[in-house]
């Protein structure tokens, strides 16, 4: 019984890690659809951060290096959901991100899910 328990125990671990290899990755460098923005996603302590590398258009006050802190939790293979805080404009939102391997789709919401807005985003060339 003893050599079970240790390879039921081996073979979840193995389809853990398994589940974990194929879960879409949010980390890496990304450009806004409309062509506006690069930003990073990697870690920053115990959270994720979204940094600004380069931004275009800078009349809507983004500016680079403003970042968001992510608080997320997955809900899927491809799809993240949590929070955002936006420390430039003290402001919290809820966010949920669908990630696929060359592109990721972004809703921020505010008011409780009621004014949310989507952004499209694609995977930097390397």
């Amino acid at each position: 019984m003893p050599r079970c328990t240790l390879a039921c125990a081996a073979l979840a671990s193995v389809a853990i890690i398994s589940f974990r290899a194929h879960a879409a990755d949010a980390n890496g460098i990304w450009m806004r659809d409309d062509g506006n923005a690069k930003v990073k996603i990697a870690q920053c302590g115990t959270k994720i951060c979204a940094t600004n590398l380069w931004i275009r258009d800078t009349s809507k006050g983004e500016e680079v290096g403003d970042k968001l802190v992510l608080s997320l939790q997955r809900a899927s293979d491809t799809e993240l959901y949590g929070s955002a805080y936006d420390a430039k404009r003290d402001r919290t939102y809820s966010i949920i991100i669908i990630v696929e391997p060359r592109s990721l789709i972004t809703r921020g919401c505010l008011l409780g899910r009621v004014l949310c807005r989507d952004v499209s985003w694609t995977r930097a060339p390397q």
